[in-house]
């Protein structure tokens, strides 16, 4: 297994991508709310999940052995190969399913990492969406949900890229749900917020009793009247991820004062923020503004939903 830096694939790492390759979108936390803290441990949450047109890609070519390459802008802050979802997720599906036909990926990381867009959660997806097709298998197949719920948190929701409401640990997730199109900027300012870190940070009292069924799925389908139902809730781990990491609220004034701007927030437990936009147009120009301003952090426009 072995890492690759730079800005290009290699002559075989091009073969590889031509092969068979995924997209591994980012994942954004709308609202975000802490139900409490279970007795083992973790939280309970309730959390409105869509996805972007921006992400990382993993590329897969079938093979007797097990191996990855990692590669792209983000890679250096990777971590460790070995300890990288996308194998955690593999060979979490070849302990379920014996004689699983794996091989060799290629992911190429251009979302940040720690950030709380679920980069390495979208590739541990990206990973199984590919083994699956690599084995006849489908998105439904509890062997695969098993595997996707045993590599994290986020993976479940990541293993079928579509807005739903996330409950539980993460692990209970509504239908589908149709939402317009939502115009965004992301905004990261190179700072890392282990999600661990956030939780403790929170405080939360313990679960005293369920609510898993409050708020409705139901959801405004125009893009104004959605935006103003978002404006009614929170993520309850903004405040949290402030204290660790204050340049947060600077990232937050900054959107606010993007000319368009409709609605500003972090995602998930942070740093990564998000505004948003009736126009695509207005995202870009404002991506454009903040680029000048802050030449070290991560922007991008892209579109939600």
């Amino acid at each position: 297994m072995s890492r690759k830096s730079g800005n290009r694939f290699s002559e075989e790492d091009m073969r590889h991508a031509r092969a068979r390759a995924e997209r591994a979108p980012a994942k954004v936390n709308l609202t975000l709310r802490v139900i409490g803290r279970r007795a083992d441990g973790y939280h309970d949450i309730e959390s409105l999940v869509v996805f972007a047109s921006v992400g990382d890609t993993l590329a897969f070519t079938a093979g007797r052995a097990l191996a990855l390459t990692v590669r792209g802008p983000t890679a250096a802050s990777a971590g460790a190969v070995d300890d990288n979802l996308v194998l955690k997720a593999a060979r979490a599906l070849a302990e379920r399913i014996e004689g699983v036909k794996l091989g060799r990926f290629v992911l190429s990381k251009r979302l940040p990492v720690a950030a709380g867009v679920g980069g390495g959660s979208a590739d541990a997806a990206a990973a199984l969406r590919l083994l699956a097709r690599a084995n006849r298998l489908a998105l439904a197949d509890p062997r695969l949900r098993e595997a996707a719920r045993v590599t994290g948190a986020d993976v479940p929701v990541c293993l079928d890229p579509r807005s739903r409401i996330m409950r539980g640990i993460g692990d209970v997730l509504s239908e589908p749900i149709k939402l317009p199109r939502l115009p965004a900027v992301l905004v990261n300012p190179r700072v890392a917020v282990p999600t661990k870190d956030v939780f403790a940070k929170l405080n939360a009292p313990s679960v005293v009793r369920a609510t898993s069924n409050a708020p409705s799925d139901s959801l405004p389908t125009g893009r104004a009247d959605l935006i103003a139902h978002l404006g009614d809730r929170t993520n309850d781990l903004e405040a949290p991820a402030v204290a660790l990491q204050p340049v947060i609220a600077d990232v937050l004034a900054d959107l606010h004062k993007l000319a368009g701007c409709r609605l500003a927030r972090m995602s998930g437990s942070g740093a990564t923020c998000f505004a948003l936009f009736d126009q695509a147009k207005a995202a870009t120009a404002a991506a454009g503004v903040l680029r000048k301003r802050h030449a070290g952090w991560w922007v991008r426009a892209t579109t939600l939903g």
